[in-house]
Formats: C-alpha cells, sequence, structure tokens
C-alpha cells in the first residue's frame, strides 16, 4: 500500500501559545448548522427560535458532562485505582456519544415542560439537525486518527478503498497499518440519514414524535453494524458491545413508541403545510 505514517496536523491554528484544534472546530461547525436549520424550520412553523438557543446553550454543558460520566462508567477499571482526578480528565480523551445525546434528550426534556411546549414537537424539530451534526462531527475522529476499524486486508483495499481519495486512506494509515474509516461509513450513513429525515418530514406526513424517532431507528441500527468494526468499543461484561447494546434497546424504543401513540391517538399531524398552533 502506497502509503507513509504522515498524518494531518490536528491543530487549526495557533491564538498566542494556545492550540485550536481542528477536532472543536469541525463538532462546532456540526452543532453551529444544525442550529441554524433547527431555528429556520421553527421559524417556518412560527415557533420562538429562542427556543433552540436556549436548549444548545444549557445542552452542550450537560452533554458534556454526561458524555464523559458515561464514558468513566464502562471504563471505571482504568479509573478506579485514582488519581480520582483523572475522571474529570476529559482532555485527555474519552466521551462517548451515545452518553452526549441522553444529556441532550433530558435537557430538551426538562427545558420542553418548563416552557410549556410539546417536547416531541420541538424534538421532530430537531432531529434532521442532530444527525447532520453528528455527520459533520466524525470527521473530526478522522482528524484524530481515532474511532477507526481494524486493519484493511489487501483484498479490500484492492477491491475497495483505493477508490477512496488519497487523503483519507492517508489518514487512516497509521504506525505501517490501513485501517478501516468508520468514521466516514458512518459519516455517510448519517448523511443518508439526514436526507431520509427531510423526505419524511415534509412528504411522508409525519405524526407528532415520528421524525425524531425515526432518527433514532437510523443511526442505532447503522451505528450496530459500525460498532462492529471498531476497535475502541465499550465493553458490558467484558464480551458485549455497549454501543450495540444501547442500539438495540433504542430501536425498541423508538418502534414501540411509535406504535403506542398511533395506537392511543397522542400523536397529531405536525408537518401538514400549516403553522404550529
Amino acid at each position: 500500500m502506497p502509503f507513509t505514517n504522515e498524518s494531518l496536523d490536528r491543530v487549526f491554528i495557533y491564538l498566542g501559545p494556545l492550540p485550536i484544534y481542528w477536532y472543536g472546530v469541525i463538532i462546532a461547525t456540526g452543532a453551529f448548522l444544525g442550529l441554524f436549520l433547527a431555528i429556520k424550520e421553527s421559524e417556518r412553523l412560527g415557533i420562538k427560535k429562542d427556543y433552540f438557543v436556549d436548549i444548545v446553550v444549557y445542552a452542550i454543558p450537560i452533554s458534556l458532562i454526561s458524555a464523559r460520566f458515561y464514558y468513566v462508567l464502562f471504563e471505571w477499571d482504568r479509573y478506579m485505582n485514582g488519581p480520582l482526578w483523572k475522571v474529570l480528565a476529559i482532555w485527555e480523551g474519552g466521551i462517548a456519544i451515545h452518553g452526549a445525546l441522553i444529556g441532550a434528550f433530558l435537557t430538551a426534556y426538562f427545558y420542553c415542560r418548563h416552557k410549556r411546549v410539546s417536547f416531541w414537537m420541538m424534538a421532530d424539530i430537531a432531529a434532521p439537525s442532530i444527525i447532520l451534526g453528528q455527520a459533520i462531527g466524525r470527521w473530526g475522529n478522522f482528524m484524530n486518527q481515532e474511532a477507526h476499524g481494524g486493519p484493511v486486508s489487501e483484498e479490500f483495499y484492492q477491491n475497495y478503498m483505493r477508490f477512496l481519495p488519497d487523503f483519507i486512506n492517508q489518514q487512516m494509515f497509521i504506525d505501517g497499518t490501513l485501517y478501516h474509516p468508520t468514521f466516514l461509513y458512518e459519516s455517510l450513513w448519517n448523511s443518508g440519514g439526514f436526507l431520509f429525515l427531510l423526505l419524511l418530514r415534509y412528504k411522508g406526513k409525519p405524526r407528532r414524535g415520528e421524525v425524531f424517532m425515526s432518527y433514532v431507528i437510523w443511526y442505532s441500527i447503522g451505528r450496530f453494524f459500525i460498532e462492529g468494526l471498531r476497535t475502541d468499543s465499550l465493553y458490558l461484561f467484558g464480551e458485549i458491545r455497549t454501543a450495540q447494546f444501547i442500539s438495540i434497546l433504542l430501536i425498541l424504543f423508538a418502534v414501540i413508541g411509535i406504535v403506542y401513540r398511533r395506537k392511543s391517538g397522542s400523536a397529531n399531524l405536525l408537518y401538514s403545510g400549516k403553522k404550529v398552533k
């Protein structure tokens, strides 16, 4: 394989002695683009745009804490013997997307309860933005050469990966080994999910909550299969990949939620071309 061990510079720019990393820039870009789309859709439906700005302001720190807590919980053996401050050492790496999503979900739920607006309505508006942000954010993993899969065989490279842009293969060539670009697989899957959710939103006449729960199903299916390729998975009981287990639970939750809300009549049409009253 015609690659070297040279990798892209992880630093985007230096502000004096302070490095600003590509990872943070990419994550922030995905978050702000998602927020912009959610605000535009809320304005179209006659909903105050301040709601989404407030949720993001509250959700960012809470999601970081919950993402770190989730990671430490499943990697407790690494932290139990101290020092205790290592639990807070997020700059050394160690956050989990499922933990972040749980934090964001709870933040939005309690915020909507406080403001007396429909959580499911807000979740439906946010769903395409969330999965678009995830599609973009995975490129931060690419810059850090992390969250990749196992080694690629010569046959797989010749049949598939040699058609990828050289800069992707070069970045996935680490210490003399070419690895599966699982960041790319998930980014492409999430990009397809973004288009699917937009189609569902405007053409499918979904009931309230179904765009969000369709996001949960789509993302979880992709994450389940892609997680099986990764080398950095968290494990339950040392054998079960945590992300795969959580993905199955989320799929069941979303499917049951759609069926229950349809049968109970609690799901009203949201995207009917009219403003929400």
